[in-house]
């Protein structure tokens, strides 16, 4: 048995956040051999869901990996195996930084965004993410539980974003990660959490040898799963940092089948 971890958005699907038909017959192929497939992205469950069925993955061996690894969930038995949630107290805290660097800083119920406000980093973000909004200025007054991540946004200005990291960058040892999606997506959560855990989790979980994983991904926050994989690949879209902890950096991008082009050679090859 083999495990595939995916990152979604410029690594499974293709700039129109889809799963070509290129793509969905080698991951067909894939799991009708008896493997699993386990979709890993810092989107929120109900996007991955989402994202699950419009490229039509119906089949049995999914899992996902939801909110960078803090939410692991089988979908054959639709519930939750593993949760990492941050303590409400962190909610607080981290609103109030954020609001002295003017940043956008929204979180997450299992059901909705929770945003200080309708502004323009949340509406830019629900383009691709469509989930429910709830505006509560006071985030923390919108939660019954602790979310699975926090989220900060900047649309124009990067710099803020690390300023805002760096702030807090004392604070967040051995609490939180503080990890980029991309150069606007600060995401924040459980020290314990991130994607590569979730690889070495789930290996355990299967007992499979983490030599028979393969994680695939495009951003720095896919860093720690593409070094915990066996084989870790960068898309050829990649950061550089992506690409420079990569086994393999694929022929070609998220727009041409890069993935599916590149484990159909990893495999025949384990065949030869």
């Amino acid at each position: 048995m083999k495990l595939l971890f995916t990152d979604l958005d410029g690594t499974l699907l293709n700039n129109k956040s889809q799963v070509s038909p290129g793509t969905k017959a080698f991951l067909d192929e894939f799991l009708h051999a008896g493997n699993k497939l386990i979709l890993s992205s810092g989107r929120p469950l109900l996007s991955v869901l989402e994202v699950k069925e419009k490229a039509g993955l119906t089949q049995s061996g999914i899992f996902l990996t939801c909110s960078n690894g803090t939410q692991i969930y089988d979908c054959d038995r639709s519930r939750s195996i593993l949760e990492k949630r941050l303590p409400l107290s962190y909610i607080s805290y981290l609103q109030d930084q954020a609001m002295q660097f003017h940043l956008h800083i929204q979180t997450y119920r299992s059901d909705a965004i929770v945003s200080p406000a309708e502004d323009a980093e949340v509406t830019y973000y629900r383009q691709k993410i469509h989930l429910p909004l709830v505006v509560s200025p006071v985030l923390r007054d919108a939660l019954t539980e602790g979310p699975f991540k926090m989220l900060a946004i900047s649309l124009d200005d990067p710099e803020k974003l690390e300023s805002f990291r760096q702030s807090i960058s004392a604070w967040s040892e051995n609490r939180i990660r503080t990890i980029y999606s991309n150069h606007m997506y600060l995401e924040l959560f459980d020290w314990d959490a991130g994607k590569g855990n979730a690889v070495r989790f789930l290996c355990d979980y299967f007992h499979v040898p983490l030599s028979d994983a393969y994680a695939a991904g495009d951003a720095d926050n896919d860093i720690s799963m593409i070094t915990a994989a066996g084989t870790g690949i960068a898309m050829q879209n990649a950061t550089d940092r992506v690409k420079q902890q990569a086994d393999v950096i694929t022929d070609l991008d998220n727009e041409h089948d890069g993935l599916a082009d590149t484990m159909r050679r990893l495999l025949l090859n384990l065949h030869d």
